[in-house]
């Protein structure tokens, strides 16, 4: 019955989208519709000239369609807030994850620490079905596993697309994946706070209503302390070990400096690569065979942290693109000399060849990025054999560091697809509007993976090994990693 009627359901929700306004916000500052038109006018104008293809996947006359009806929406005094939904909304119709303004998470933790309470399950699409991967409400007749058919009485693919109207992405398997962390704030975009929730869930042959409290952050938090243990891999958020077998094991962390006290010194690699460098040194010296990568959940960063690491299994000459095409901006070329006028050592050479670029180019051109090979090291170099391990939640960065070692054959790749793309429109700037002070995400790049392929879509594992619905204490995927490498000596 629920598969009968989401097709409905979806055009009704449609409907009711129209009229929707986002939920107030705790900031008092209310902005006028003439300043909130100028900003809106603005974003989709600079837009226009700065992205690098802002209508590749949505034709120019639905995007303007969508632009003519939000202009008309800024009707009313809003906050930040409010034109900050309203916005994204808009961005999200480009289907792009780098075209984007984040999520008010001000705006969240300010409504959390006041006591708001939100839906209290963690769900995992799969597919054409959801699943529930985390129960924090207290109720003992949810489990973790249960299949969820419905929220409210509409098929939960029907708050899928309702709540993912607010997300930047390319693919539905793409936005599915940043559901998994996102649904419950962006259920409350959508509705706002409510103190109860009726779920329909699916357990065997079992089908059955349950009706769960809305819960706080401090209750949620003890129902989930209270749940059995799950696998943490994000503590140490940075790990070298050896395993059994000769096989060692390295989880990098983000490829950027994520212990920065300040924004700006978040492209400071040096930490990184001591850190990778003394792993590959431990390693050699224990005389492993065979080396895991794991880069599952790793949200990227940028390869002046990637390539060093690379560049100790390497043996040849490398870069993360085939194809590296830049659009020149004002906003590009002001954002660029931001990081450089904020610090030049951290900014770092890339910075530098941006520049160098710029100052040969005019506003509007579409120019090939120079950047040159990475080099493989001289002298000491990890000799065996290399196998990344990826999954849904590996992003930016993270892909084209797969995306590379897959294509140089620099070694294999487990896991599952990434749900981020492979050849991608990347390289994101961001500029600032100038009543409400948004800041606007856009690609100014188009990149191809090293091999040419310039379809839309993530990596594919040579050896796929699926990620689990339910985690438990044990790595499984890391397990069935292990396996795969000892079956293929």
């Amino acid at each position: 019955m629920i598969k009968g009627i989401r097709t409905v359901a979806l055009a009704l929700i449609g409907l009711l989208l129209l009229a929707a306004a986002p939920p107030a916000s705790p900031d008092s500052q209310l902005y006028q519709p003439a300043a909130l038109r100028a900003d809106f006018e603005e974003m989709y104008r600079r837009l226009k000239g700065a992205h690098v293809d802002l209508y590749a996947f949505t034709p120019k006359a639905e995007m303007d369609q969508a632009y003519a009806a939000t202009l008309a929406r800024l009707d009313r005094p809003m906050t930040q807030m409010q034109a900050q939904v309203l916005f994204q909304t808009f961005l999200a119709r480009a289907r792009m994850g780098h075209t984007r303004i984040d999520f008010p998470h001000q705006a969240w933790s300010a409504f959390r620490a006041g006591g708001g309470k939100a839906f209290p399950l963690v769900i995992r699409p799969v597919g054409s079905r959801v699943w529930v991967s985390g129960n924090m409400s207290g109720s003992d007749q949810v489990a973790r596993g249960d299949e969820l058919l419905a929220l409210e009485g509409q098929p939960i693919g029907a708050w899928l697309s309702r709540t993912g109207r607010h997300v930047s992405a390319e693919t539905t398997y793409m936005r599915d994946s940043l559901l998994e962390f996102d649904f419950a704030r962006l259920l409350w975009l959508e509705i706002g706070q409510k103190d109860r929730f009726t779920v329909t869930l699916r357990r065997g042959d079992r089908t059955f209503d349950v009706a769960l409290a809305a819960r706080t952050r401090e209750e949620a938090a003890a129902f989930a302390a209270a749940q059995p243990p799950t696998l943490d891999l994000d503590t140490p958020m940075r790990q070298a070990r050896m395993l059994r077998g000769g096989i060692a094991y390295l989880r990098p962390g983000p490829f950027y400096n994520a212990e920065a006290q300040v924004e700006a010194d978040m492209y400071d690699a040096r930490g990184f690569i001591a850190f990778t460098d003394k792993a590959f040194e431990d390693f050699i010296a224990a005389r492993a065979t065979d080396l895991i990568i794991d880069l599952r959940g790793n949200p990227g960063g940028d390869n002046a942290f990637s390539d060093p690491m690379i560049a100790w299994f390497a043996d040849r000459p490398f870069r993360f693109f085939s194809s590296f095409k830049v659009k020149v901006s004002l906003e590009a070329i002001a954002a660029n000399q931001a990081r450089i006028d904020h610090d030049p050592v951290t900014a770092g050479d890339v910075s530098q060849i941006y520049a160098r670029l710029y100052a040969s180019a005019k506003p509007g051109d579409i120019v090939d990025f120079p950047m040159p090979q990475a080099q493989p090291r001289t002298g000491r170099r990890f000799k065996g054999r290399v196998w990344l391990l990826i999954d849904r939640q590996s992003y930016s960065n993270t892909v084209s560091v797969a995306a590379l070692v897959q294509d140089y054959g620099f070694g294999k790749v487990l896991g599952e697809p990434t749900s981020d793309m492979a050849s991608t429109y990347g390289a994101m700037e961001r500029f600032t509007l100038a009543n409400t002070g948004l800041s606007v995400g856009f690609p100014k790049a188009r990149i191809i993976r090293p091999n040419g392929d310039r379809r839309s879509r993530g990596v594919t594992p040579d050896i796929p090994i699926r990620s689990p619905i339910v985690q438990t204490p044990a790595d499984e995927m890391l397990a069935q990693t292990v396996a795969a490498v000892k079956t293929r000596r």
